[in-house]
């Protein structure tokens, strides 16, 4: 690790932090070292980087705006080692997954498990958040690969794979009078409480696109950002909402839940095998990738050619 990297760390590490003394343990270096390193930055740059107020160390204007390169350079050197290594010792390795909740729920953990049967010396680490979040991860190169539940992908500076369709669908709860109708129309999802999902999920984002496409007014009573406890509350009373059909795919088949296809929905939902388009695709990427669409098509949820089989 050469003097420039140390610094640009320091920097990223005491924005987190504020403490020169928090820096030096997780850098293993001694705190004169540290402000040293401070020190000859600010002279190299010609620029006050740093200041202390109230015990603390601050950026500066122009210290955050080094900080945001920082935290890219200090990402990219992590992952630059990480897939050099790759190609040095195939059967070793770490990979990290971040996924939105569908996936990084109901689908990558079994997979995960059975990879990692087959490949017990890699390290695998999975990251759960919005798909936003995740397409941020992703660009700031904090993750390998992302699994995330979106609409059509047109995400700049990565690139997309189409694994297979994730399906909305109504649910509720058997004993709901829903259940008592073969078809459902616009008009009785209208009359009856709807449970929202949280403000940066891409459901609660097709629901409400749903409704305006419709003119319809929903009757929300509750908001959640956990499936689970959407799950829950409809379960448990007379509200309905729209879920992914993997994600109740349990309930459905215990009789706990009964789903119907949205009706008069144009808008599509598909889960997309995502990095960024300066990630190196290494022996251990393309391997599990293979993997993943492997069990994807085991469980007969795999696209061809990106048209539903």
């Amino acid at each position: 690790m050469n003097w420039t990297s140390v610094k640009l760390q320091i920097v990223e590490l005491l924005d987190q932090h504020k403490r020169i003394t928090s820096v030096a343990e997780q850098l293993e270096l001694k705190q004169p070292t540290v402000t040293f390193h401070m020190k000859s930055l600010e002279k190299e740059l010609g620029v006050q980087l740093f200041y202390s107020s109230s015990g603390k160390v601050h950026l500066t204007e122009a210290g955050q705006a080094l900080r945001h390169y920082a935290s890219k350079i200090n990402s990219l050197a992590l992952e630059a080692e990480r897939i050099v290594k790759e190609f040095n010792a195939w059967g070793s390795g770490k990979l990290k997954i971040g996924a939105s909740f569908v996936p990084g729920t109901y689908l990558l953990p079994s997979i995960l498990s059975a990879f990692s049967k087959q490949h017990p010396n890699i390290s695998l680490s999975l990251t759960i958040r919005p798909s936003p979040v995740i397409q941020s991860m992703l660009l700031g190169h904090e993750l390998d690969i992302g699994l995330v539940s979106a609409e059509p992908f047109q995400w700049t500076s990565l690139i997309g794979e189409t694994l297979c369709e994730d399906e909305l669908v109504l649910f509720f709860s058997p004993h709901h009078g829903l259940s008592r109708k073969e078809t459902v129309y616009p008009d009785h999802i209208g009359e009856v409480p709807f449970i929202l999902h949280g403000q940066e999920s891409s459901t609660r984002s097709m629901t409400l696109k749903w409704a305006k496409s419709l003119g319809l007014t929903l009757t929300p009573v509750m908001e959640m950002d956990s499936l689970e406890a959407i799950k829950q509350a409809v379960m448990a009373g007379n509200c309905v909402s729209f879920i992914s059909r993997s994600a109740i795919a349990a309930e459905l088949e215990r009789g706990e839940l009964v789903c119907r296809e949205i009706p008069q929905n144009p808008f599509k939902r598909y889960i997309y095998f995502a990095y960024n388009e300066d990630r190196v695709r290494s022996a251990l990427f393309n391997s599990f990738f293979e993997f993943l669409r492997d069990s994807l098509r085991q469980q007969g949820m795999i696209y061809k050619n990106d048209i539903p089989c």
